[in-house]
């Protein structure tokens, strides 16, 4: 049994390695300052979730709090890992304000690896972004590809932390591995992605907003895969980019016509021009991920959407007022 600390316990993905750590006998101790990036409801509805379980404890502030986090950690006694899921995420609303995704994802990470290091935790895993990828990657995207021109302030930031992963690995022999995530979708996930906000509003007869012409590709990754893939990232590796993404690429056309057929419901699409922060395509290439921890997604893209349709309707009495942005 092992006692980690789960930076972001309360957000899509957090929530899930948290409940997958604890379904394995480990410990968790989860951090999570329920901003309002989104409706918060849905952070609430996870957290309850977890706290019945076993083996769970919860300490709710800011990670750019450095004094109550390094309190924190002297108070945990020896923690075997340190999982960053922390993170103002999205690429619109950080061109917005590009201040606040900084503060988190640069100056929080810095937190969290300064902590670690100094209370000599062994394991540092950081959720950074297929964003960071910018705009011209070769498809699928390898590791490899070009980093180095983000486009917007979300991927920036991300690209930032990465960077103080890598100085701490250097400085401080610290085992990191950095996960660039693609796409991830799922029961519970956060309503300013493509897939929750088509479902609650195919649900409630409510109209599609699309940005462009549909025809923009993603490698969706259902979040059990994602929350696998992370944890099979625990063991030592000395410091590796590794991404986690799904094997069947679909465009925004064809991911509104499976939830057109499962909700039994066709689109009102409102049509907007395309947003310049998105990319027109984005999937992984995932053979690092299959060579260094045997890792490949299991869930299908059927499968996924199902589950969050299925998820949907049964939480469908709160879940129908989540605030979804158009």
């Amino acid at each position: 049994m092992a006692h980690y600390l789960v930076a972001g316990a309360a957000g899509f993905i957090g929530s899930k390695v948290s409940e997958l750590l604890l379904a394995d006998g480990h410990t968790v101790i989860g951090v999570d300052d329920l901003n309002d990036a989104y409706d918060v409801t849905l952070k609430h509805w996870r957290l309850k979730r977890l706290q019945a379980l076993p083996g769970f404890t919860f300490a709710q502030f800011n990670i750019c709090d450095f004094k109550q986090l390094e309190a924190l950690f002297k108070a945990q006694g020896q923690l075997d890992g340190v999982i960053n899921l922390a993170a103002r995420a999205g690429v619109r609303f950080s061109v917005e304000n590009p201040w606040i995704y900084v503060d988190t994802n640069v100056t929080g990470t810095l937190n969290l690896l300064e902590c670690a290091q100094r209370c000599k935790v062994r394991k540092f895993i950081l959720a950074s972004t297929s964003s960071i990828y910018g705009a011209d990657a070769p498809l699928p995207t390898p590791e490899t590809a070009d980093s180095n021109h983000p486009l917007q302030p979300y991927a920036a930031s991300k690209k930032g932390a990465e960077a103080l992963c890598h100085s701490y690995h250097f400085l401080y022999g610290l085992d990191v591995t950095i996960f660039r995530y693609f796409t991830v979708y799922g029961p519970a996930g956060r309503p300013d992605m493509v897939m929750f906000r088509f479902t609650q509003w195919l649900n409630e007869d409510r109209p599609v907003h699309l940005n462009g012409d549909g025809n923009q590709q993603r490698g969706f990754t259902y979040v059990d895969d994602i929350a696998r893939g992370t944890i099979l990232g625990l063991k030592p590796l000395g410091y590796e980019i590794i991404n986690l993404g799904g094997h069947e690429v679909i465009s925004i056309n064809q991911m509104i016509a499976i939830l057109e057929d499962l909700i039994g419901r066709k689109a009102k699409i409102t049509r907007h021009p395309a947003h310049p922060a998105d990319m027109l395509a984005n999937w992984a290439d995932v053979q690092k991920a299959r060579d260094l921890l045997g890792w490949e997604p299991q869930v299908s893209l059927q499968q996924g959407i199902s589950a969050l349709v299925e998820w949907y309707r049964q939480e469908r009495d709160w879940a129908k007022h989540i605030e979804t942005p158009a």
